[in-house]
């Protein structure tokens, strides 16, 4: 095994630090070696070892874990780019959060992190006509996580979701690449209507706690709401909104709001 570890850690160094922190944590705490040992130390990829914390932590007596992973290998296996977005989320986790000290952290005991990856799943299961599948991991995501997020909203890689309870993003909004978002963000509707109806969220915003984005608007590139705040119109790229209803206060004050984390208005 540790051979076999070291081949894999050669064309993979970010599995090879993973594999790393998740040994030192078990010499550290020998009681946490049997979960560690089973959701990283057993597997040889990082797809492989989300696919068993899929399973494990989604499994019930209406859906076994051995299904549940396979159902979330063969969507590995089939498209890359899930592989993809799981390591950009993983880093953009690691570098954003300052609670994150490893890379094996949010793998195992993240649930924002988790509950993206699970949506992940949901979603191509869904882009593939398995509605039903995907509803069903929707519902788990929901019970186990306090997340909800509907299978069929279109979210980019690079997402970090701080805390994240209370989490819901509805069907037909659409969050860029590099976001972040912290806990009881709602991105809803306004009403009964059936079309696009969801906000529409470009790449680099930041969202702060408890905000509320409704309707189908659109929230500028690199743009930052306020927490608390409740979203009615469009916001433009690189601006900061805050109150209810949210008006423009200032601007972003930096390039990137979703990767600095600065949450302060600037009087």
């Amino acid at each position: 095994m540790p051979e076999t570890r070291a081949k894999i850690a050669e064309l993979d160094p970010v599995w090879q630090r993973i594999t790393r922190e998740a040994e030192q944590a078990v010499q550290e705490e020998p009681l946490m070696g049997g979960l560690i040992h089973a959701c990283v130390l057993h597997h040889k990829s990082v797809e492989r070892a989300l696919s068993y914390r899929f399973a494990a932590k989604l499994s019930s007596n209406e859906m076994s874990q051995v299904i549940l992973r396979e159902i979330a290998d063969e969507a590995f296996e089939a498209d890359p780019s899930l592989v993809e977005a799981a390591r950009a989320d993983l880093m953009a986790v690691f570098e954003r959060d300052p609670a994150c000290h490893r890379l094996v952290q949010p793998i195992l005991y993240f649930k924002g992190y988790q509950a993206v990856q699970a949506y992940r799943i949901g979603h191509w299961m869904w882009q593939q006509g398995r509605r039903d599948l995907a509803y069903f991991i929707q519902m788990r995501v929901s019970e186990i996580f306090g997340i909800d997020i509907h299978p069929a909203a279109r979210i980019g890689k690079g997402i970090m979701i701080d805390h994240a309870h209370s989490i819901v993003i509805g069907e037909t909004a659409v969050v860029g690449d590099n976001v972040s978002m912290l806990h009881s963000v709602t991105l809803g509707g306004t009403g009964k209507e059936e079309e696009d109806r969801h906000p529409k969220i470009a790449d680099g915003v930041l969202i702060g706690a408890g905000a509320k984005v409704l309707g189908n608007i659109r929230i500028g590139k690199c743009s930052r709401i306020a927490a608390g705040s409740v979203v009615l119109s469009d916001v433009p790229p690189c601006k900061t909104v805050a109150g209810v209803p949210a008006r423009i206060v200032g601007e972003a004050g930096c390039d990137q709001p979703s990767v600095n984390m600065d949450q302060l208005l600037k009087s």
